[in-house]
């Protein structure tokens, strides 16, 4: 992933990653803290690399939809800047 993409992911997973399955929280955060490869979470976890792509897919898939419905981190943004939450 790109940078932006990673910065996106951490912003949707400090907001929303209490939502995720243990197993889901265990592949973001050692893909996004860690800074482990897929093949490195793989090996750490005993799965495939593939197993570690999808769960990652899955959960960003479910951080981006609760993100589309509750929309804290543009409201977020927004107080940020001083331009209100509305």
């Amino acid at each position: 992933m790109k940078l932006e993409e990673n910065m996106r992911l951490n912003k949707l997973y400090d907001a929303y990653g209490a939502l995720l399955s243990d197993a889901q929280k265990e592949v973001i955060e050692a893909y996004l803290f860690d800074d482990l490869t897929g093949s490195e979470i793989a090996e750490n976890k005993c799965v495939s690399r593939q197993a570690v792509k999808d769960a990652l897919s899955k959960a960003t898939k479910k951080l981006e939809e609760y993100d589309k419905k509750l929309n804290f981190i543009a409201k977020y943004e927004a107080l940020k800047n001083g331009k209100g939450g509305n």
